[in-house]
């Protein structure tokens, strides 16, 4: 399969803030587990008051992540040495095991159990949620009971709601019990730097002692182990390649660098709170705008919340393996590397974090996250992120791997990691996203609402239309906008054989309606599939069509000839043949 690399983040648009357009969600500065390990706090806007996005709308999945969210950033709610990503985890994990249970649609994720179909999918999802909540975080028991009574109360009384409440309190315990000794209780080793060059020591102003030392070896949820894909070592330390990557943080980092813009400033501080609050918030806002109904936001959850705690494994594993040292540290003793001069004053834009540098953990939590966000949706969604403290103004992002981008490069800008840092966490949250991608296998979501925006990058629509245009190959098929169309030599007849991260890789052309011939294009040619994603694919000369994801704009063919997932893709010709050159 091609990699394809995320790209610099696009130039977004900053606009004032108006009173009363914008419900504001705080992110909060600080993992509440990690009470110090952030920058100064944030505040950043999520939904707009009044529209889809600014409410469940009754969609409990997107409610209980609200308020999970609202718990770890309640200071001293979490205890101080367990992560939060794994609650998110475990709460997830539970409500999708309760939800699928009922549908049937996806395996479960712990252990199987059966319930009958008829069932409230609502109060089982309500009943898992508050059941693990109230398990990790025993103090918050008042507010949850009663926010599951209210749940509750708006589903008829009778047989499917019970069937449902005892559904949800099944799949949480049986979460709970899976994840009872996965070493998160386990006390931190203490860490002692051997002031070697290179290796980490606590940082300045502080000098806190570094976070999370055991993490790293708490058993993931999906990867077989921490050290998974952990990345190679950093370059090194009398290299020229690390000698480039900290003269830039010094230069551009600094609290008063001369080189930074000022929008660079003001992204640095934008992202300076902990990074899966942001993700968590932006997948919520995206999936309301999608008007993703309970099982969707159940399959949705279950992806990037397990995604995002497999990832913060990762890294921690990392971290404390190559156990490389800070920015501020390499710059003001400059040891070890002679094209690096020293500067024993120099401070970052932020605080640095009480934690080794390599690899990023904005960069591997957003590159994962925007990996498993694309896969669901599509890269190309709208979402936006407010920091009252940086001038009241919004940023708008128009697709999750600017935004990912964007995230990583922020720390550079903050002062607090280098472009290696940032590199080895893009690799690292990239893969890691795909791998739980094609370990869960779960269909890609389709909006619940026929007024909903189909998620880009796929053909849902009630009008999806099939012709030809010119490209670098010749006339070939493509979609209504001219993205390119293909298909797989894998698939015989009109039966699909791409789903998972087959899927996610190559989105197939889907629609809702009957397909229209456009220009050029046979509409004797034209035909549908039904495919086990329960969506219907189109077909054209009895092939099911598809895109790629590395396509990123009409006539794009990057496609054309790749041996991936077991066989070649290639374009078609009007007649619905492969072109097998170029």
């Amino acid at each position: 399969m091609r990699m394809f690399a995320l790209p610099e983040p696009r130039r977004t648009q900053r606009r004032p803030v108006l009173a009363l357009a914008v419900a504001v969600l705080t992110i909060g500065a600080q993992g509440a587990a990690a009470p110090a390990a952030h920058a100064a706090p944030l505040t950043t806007a999520n939904a707009v008051e009044g529209t889809p996005e600014g409410t469940p709308q009754g969609n409990v999945v997107i409610e209980w992540n609200r308020t999970l969210l609202n718990i770890v950033k309640t200071p001293h709610a979490p205890p101080t040495t367990v992560h939060p990503t794994r609650s998110f985890a475990i709460m997830s994990a539970a409500v999708y095991d309760a939800v699928n249970a009922i549908s049937r649609a996806h395996p479960l994720y712990g252990t199987g159990f059966t319930a009958p179909q008829d069932a409230s999918r609502p109060a089982a999802a309500a009943t898992a949620a508050h059941d693990t909540l109230t398990a990790l975080y025993p103090a918050q028991k008042p507010g949850l009971d009663r926010q599951l009574a209210a749940d509750l109360t708006g589903i008829p009384d009778g047989r499917a709601k019970q069937e449902g409440i005892r559904v949800g309190a099944q799949a949480a315990q049986a979460i709970l019990t899976l994840r009872a000794h996965d070493g998160a209780d386990a006390t931190p080793p203490p860490y002692t730097s051997t002031g070697k060059p290179g290796d980490y020591r606590p940082t300045p102003p502080d000098f806190e002692p570094p976070v999370f030392t055991h993490w790293g070896k708490v058993t993931p949820f999906v990867l077989h182990s921490g050290h998974q894909f952990r990345p190679a070592a950093p370059p090194a330390l009398a290299g020229p390649v690390y000698a480039a990557a900290i003269n830039e943080v010094k230069t551009i980092g600094a609290a008063h660098s001369t080189t930074r813009t000022a929008e660079q400033t003001t992204t640095a501080k934008l992202w300076g709170a902990p990074i899966q609050n942001y993700w968590y918030s932006i997948g919520q806002q995206v999936a309301l705008a999608r008007h993703s109904g309970l099982d969707q936001s159940a399959d949705l959850f279950a992806l990037l919340n397990l995604t995002i705690a497999d990832a913060t494994i990762g890294v921690y594993n990392a971290k404390y393996h190559y156990r490389f040292w800070r920015p501020i540290t390499a710059i003001r003793s400059a040891a070890g590397n002679p094209q690096v001069k020293p500067d024993p004053g120099w401070t970052p834009l932020v605080v640095t974090p009480p934690d080794p540098s390599y690899p990023g953990m904005h960069s591997a939590i957003s590159t994962a996250a925007a990996t498993v966000l694309a896969g669901f949706y599509g890269d190309r969604n709208d979402f936006t992120l407010t920091s009252p403290t940086a001038s009241g103004t919004t940023e708008t992002y128009t697709n999750f791997s600017a935004a990912a981008t964007e995230a990583g490069l922020s720390r550079i800008w903050a002062g607090v990691h280098s472009r290696m840092d940032h590199q080895a966490g893009n690799k690292l949250g990239t893969t890691i996203g795909r791998y739980v991608l094609s370990q869960l296998k779960l269909a890609p979501a389709t909006p619940a609402s026929p007024t909903a925006k189909p998620p880009a990058g796929s053909g849902l629509a009630a009008g999806v239309t099939v012709e030809v245009r010119d490209s670098r190959l010749g006339k070939i098929l493509t979609d209504g906008q001219g993205r390119t169309l293909y298909l797989f030599e894998t698939d015989k007849g009109t039966k699909s054989t791409c789903y998972g991260a087959c899927a996610v890789a190559w989105p197939p052309l889907v629609a809702t309606g009957r397909p229209q011939a456009g220009s050029g294009a046979s509409s004797a040619l034209l035909g549908t599939t039904a495919r086990t994603d329960h969506t219907t694919g189109v077909t054209y000369n009895g092939h099911p069509l598809y895109y790629y994801v590395g396509d990123t704009k009409p006539g794009d063919t990057s496609g054309q000839g790749l041996d991936s997932f077991g066989a070649k893709w290639y374009v078609l010709n009007p007649q619905g043949n492969k072109i097998d050159t170029g």
